[in-house]
C-alpha cells in the first residue's frame, strides 16, 4: 500500500487522532495551567489569555482538556485493548474447539449482551470501589462480549478453509491454528473492529463520567468537564461544549480511519498473511 492511495479523510483522521495522542503523551509540557490549578474566576468568557475561558471552579478550561484527554484516551485505550484480548482469544478457541466448548462461550456471551450495557454498567460500578483499574476492567469485559461475536464469525469462516485444514492434518495444536492460521488471516476487520470499539469506548467513559460514575474529580476528563459545566448553557457560557466538541471530534476521527479499513476489507483471503 502506498501513501498517496490512502485518501484525505483518512488522513484527516489519522492526524486528528495523533494530536490527541500528542497532548496525552506531553500534556505538563503542553498545557499553558495545571490540572487542578485555579487561575481566574468562575465562567470567565474566552480571552486572549484564555483561550477557552474558565470552567466553574476557575480553572483553565484549555489546560484540563488536554491533560484530559491523556485520561480518557489512557482508559478508553486501556479497555479496548483488554476487550480485544479477551475477546479474541475466547472467540477464536471457540470457532476451532466447536462442540461444547462453543455451545458455552455462545451461550454466555449472549446472555451477557442480553443485559443494557449501561445499566449493567452503573449496578456494577455504583458497588465496587471507584477507581481506574475497576473502571478500565468493567468497561473492557462489557466490550469483550461485541469482540466475541465479531470475533466468532470470521473465525468460523477462515476455519474451514483448505490451508487451516491441512495445518490440523499436519497435528498442529489450537494454539498454532489460532495464532499463526486465522489470526494472520482476520487482521484486517479485526482492526476495523478495534477502532470501532475504542472510539465507542471513549463514548461510553465520557457516558459513565457525565453520570458520576466514571474518572472522579479533580481528574480531568473530557465527560466529566462536561458535566462540571453544563450548568453554565443556562447562562450562555459555552465551557461545556468545547470537551463535548473534542469527543465528538476524535470519534469522527477515529471513524474515518475505521470507515477506510472497512473500504480494504473487501473479502477473507485464504493463504496466512494474504488478508
Amino acid at each position: 500500500m502506498r501513501l498517496r492511495d490512502i485518501p484525505i479523510t483518512a488522513w484527516i483522521g489519522m492526524i486528528g487522532i495523533a494530536i490527541a495522542f500528542i497532548f496525552a503523551l506531553f500534556a505538563p509540557f503542553i498545557a499553558p495551567y495545571g490540572e487542578t490549578e485555579v487561575v481566574g474566576s468562575v465562567w470567565q468568557i474566552p480571552d486572549a489569555q484564555y483561550v477557552f475561558g474558565l470552567d466553574n471552579l476557575g480553572r483553565d478550561i484549555l489546560s484540563r482538556l488536554i491533560y484530559g484527554a491523556r485520561t480518557t484516551l489512557f482508559v478508553a485505550l486501556a479497555a479496548t485493548v483488554i476487550s480485544f484480548s479477551l475477546g479474541v482469544i475466547l472467540s477464536f478457541t471457540a470457532a476451532v474447539s466447536r462442540g461444547l466448548i462453543d455451545m458455552v462461550f455462545s451461550r454466555f456471551n449472549d446472555l451477557m449482551m442480553s443485559i443494557p450495557t449501561l445499566i449493567f454498567a452503573l449496578v456494577v460500578l455504583a458497588v465496587l470501589p471507584q477507581n481506574i483499574i475497576v473502571l478500565i476492567l468493567v468497561m473492557a469485559i462489557l466490550d469483550s462480549t461485541r469482540v466475541y461475536r465479531l470475533g466468532r464469525a470470521v473465525a468460523l469462516d477462515v476455519a474451514v478453509m483448505e490451508f487451516v485444514e491441512a495445518a490440523k492434518l499436519r497435528g498442529e495444536g489450537k494454539l498454532w491454528i489460532i495464532f499463526r492460521e486465522i489470526l494472520p488471516n482476520t487482521l484486517t476487520p479485526l482492526l476495523a473492529e478495534f477502532g470501532l470499539r475504542f472510539a465507542f469506548s471513549i463514548l461510553f467513559l465520557s457516558t459513565l463520567s457525565f453520570l458520576g460514575l466514571g474518572i472522579q474529580p479533580p481528574s480531568a476528563d473530557w465527560g466529566g468537564m462536561v458535566k462540571d459545566n453544563k450548568d453554565g448553557i443556562i447562562f450562555g457560557i459555552s465551557a461545556a461544549l468545547v470537551p463535548g466538541s473534542a469527543i465528538a471530534i476524535l470519534a469522527v476521527c477515529v471513524n474515518l480511519v475505521v470507515d477506510w479499513l472497512l473500504k480494504r476489507t473487501s473479502s477473507l483471503k485464504g493463504g496466512r498473511g494474504d488478508a
